[in-house]
Parts: structure tokens; sequence; C-alpha cells
């Protein structure tokens, strides 16, 4: 299981997002991090075939991006995921579920499992409009993985949850990258320095940092002292 991007770029009018970029991922989890502008959600929305490259291909096991199978396969939650306020949280799952393919009964109850696992059981019968910041990141959550994604693509999935949310979104993520490739980008360094057995650097569309990291190591500081406290965030 290996998700292959080779030679990944990234043009949009003068500005290069992505320069060239090439990476190996197994499963576990990948932390991705990098200053404003950095690239990252281009890159993460290159992955995941919601823009098309300028040059360089993506492809899981063989199968390429724009390919039926990548998608079967493939959880995403971007930074903003879009959401119909009108909805309850089980329509929403219900909806995304038919679009991901699955059956009625399948998607029922995969959706109230999931519901249940990130903590909305309760509030799975009122419209999402009524959902906090924190809910609703939740909610997003749960649709990422309806259909048990081998690669999951997580854009600040812990944004807006509080400090006990993230811990257990943290343990989460961390428990999907045994089976799962994972990629992780969060501006909040700590969550990618408890569960990232790999981390990422991006600065000006590439990568300037690849490597393991020990959990045991300074993961802020490091980060700091690369890019001097710059704005992560893009």
């Amino acid at each position: 299981m290996e998700l292959v991007v080779d030679r990944l770029s990234k043009q949009f009018q003068s500005k290069l997002a992505v320069d060239r970029v090439s990476l190996r991922l197994s499963p576990g989890v990948t932390g991705l991090l990098g200053p404003n502008g950095a690239g990252k959600t281009t890159l993460m929305r290159l992955i995941c075939g919601v823009l098309r490259p300028t040059a360089g291909t993506v492809t899981f096991d063989g199968a390429d991006v724009s390919a039926e199978d990548y998608r079967a396969i493939l959880g995403y939650l971007p930074q903003d995921f879009g959401y119909y306020p009108d909805f309850t949280g089980l329509d929403f799952l219900l909806y995304m579920a038919a679009l991901k393919g699955l059956d009625k009964a399948a998607a029922r109850r995969k959706s109230l499992g999931l519901l249940d696992m990130v903590g909305l059981g309760d509030a799975a019968k009122k419209k999402v409009r009524t959902y906090s910041g924190g809910m609703r990141q939740r909610l997003g959550i749960a649709q990422a993985l309806l259909n048990d994604p081998k690669l999951l693509v997580l854009d600040e999935p812990t944004a807006g949850l509080d400090p006990r949310e993230r811990v257990r979104f943290r343990d989460l993520i961390a428990a999907l990258g045994r089976d799962s490739v994972v990629l992780l980008s969060t501006h909040i360094v700590s969550d990618v320095e408890h569960i990232a057995g790999r981390v990422l650097i991006m600065k000006a569309g590439q990568i300037v940092h690849d490597g393991a990291w020990d959990a045991g190591e300074d993961l802020e500081k490091f980060y700091l002292a690369q890019f001097g406290g710059e704005e992560d965030d893009g």
C-alpha cells in the first residue's frame, strides 16, 4: 500500500504553488507543516484530485488520482468542508455515503456508528446549522471515514476542537494510521509531534524537510528554528 507523488507541480498564473514535489507514503501518519503560502493545501488538493496538476502524477497502488479505484479508497477532510445547514447530521452522512456508493443499509449503519464515535450520537437528528464549529468539524471527520479509506487526507482536522477533543482525535488519527496512509496538515505543531512518525515541511512549494520523527524530540522548537515563527497557515 503506497501513495506515490512524482514530480508534482501546480502553477497559478505567475505563482508556482507546488514545485516538483516527489513523495512515497506508506501506512502511518505523516505530518505536513509549513509557513503561510507554503503550498500545503494545494498539495493536498492535488493528492485528492480536487485540482489538476500542471505537471507530474499522483497514484495509489498504481491507480491514478483521476481513476474510480483511487477515489474509492480516498477519505478527505478539507480545511473548509461544505455542509448543508438544513440537513441533520445523520442526513448529511447518509447523503455523503450515497455519493461514495454505499448501499442504504450499510450507509445507515456506518453513519450511526461514526456519529457515536465522534461524539455526535445525541445530535444525529439535529440540523447542522445548530452545530458549534467543533461539532461541524467532528461531522467532517466522520464523513471522511465513511468508506473506510486506505488514504486519508486531513487538512486542519482539529481546528475548532477544544483541548480534550483534540487529544481524542489525535488518538483516533493515530489508530487509523495503523492500516491506512494518513496525511495530516495542521498549524498545531503539537498534534503532529504526538502522532506523526514522519514529518514533511514545505516552503515555497517545495519539501524542505522529510524525515522520521522521534516523539521525544521537540518538533515545535525545530520548526521555529527553521522558520522563525512564521505563521503556519497555507
